[in-house]
């Protein structure tokens, strides 16, 4: 796995070089034409064109990570919406850098505690209105898995690591992982935050 950085000069910051050993910087075109799935793509906001690059990096197989200088919720759910699993400071240390390649390269998004709060917390009073109003019923989402894929989702909504899923359900974290890849598929999600979005008022409804 290699990571790239995209900026408008195309050079490479310190930090980056101290995070990453397999690492490279040069202009969208050449990223684009180089970048093997499941590299790391680092695309600062400083790049004009960065809403449109994102999604063709993600069309590509690799994975995509916002970097901005003046990081605000509404330019991180714009980068999530339009297909990126992470987005952090430009000038994050390298130590944050590396657990920011460990959770995107899992199939984790990586956000801020503040950022996500009121994601969440925003999207569970919209889901439970339009639940509440019949708009649709969260149980719909669930009758298209199995049982064992329902169970991992739940645990997945309410907050649970794959390890801690595995231990709840008496499974390996593998299986976890192979459930979690089925049920995107199902539910026609991304990640763990698109499937958190989408079921976890039905969790909440039946923790309580």
């Amino acid at each position: 796995m290699k990571h790239w950085f995209i900026t408008t000069d195309g050079s490479l910051k310190t930090r980056w070089q101290k995070a990453f050993e397999n690492v490279g910087s040069s202009t969208p075109e050449v990223v684009l034409q180089s970048a093997q799935p499941n590299d790391l793509v680092w695309l600062s906001t400083t790049v004009e064109s960065w809403p449109q690059l994102v999604p063709l990096i993600v069309a590509e197989g690799a994975i995509a990570v916002v970097l901005s200088y003046v990081p605000n919720d509404r330019e991180a759910l714009k980068a999530f919406d339009l297909g990126a699993r992470g987005y952090v400071h430009t000038l994050a240390a390298p130590e944050v850098l590396k657990q920011v390649a460990l959770v995107v390269s899992n199939h984790g998004v990586w956000v801020g505690q503040e950022l996500l709060a009121k994601v969440l917390g925003g999207s569970f009073k919209t889901l439970q209105q339009r639940h509440q109003g019949g708009a649709f019923q969260h149980s719909e989402y669930l009758d298209l898995l199995t049982e064992r894929e329902r169970g991992v989702a739940l645990a997945v909504a309410r907050g649970a690591t794959n390890k801690e899923v595995a231990r709840q359900l008496d499974i390996t974290e593998r299986t976890v992982k192979a459930h979690l890849s089925a049920i995107f598929k199902k539910l026609a999600v991304r990640d763990r935050l698109q499937l958190i979005l989408k079921i976890a008022p039905l969790a909440e409804q039946l923790s309580s």
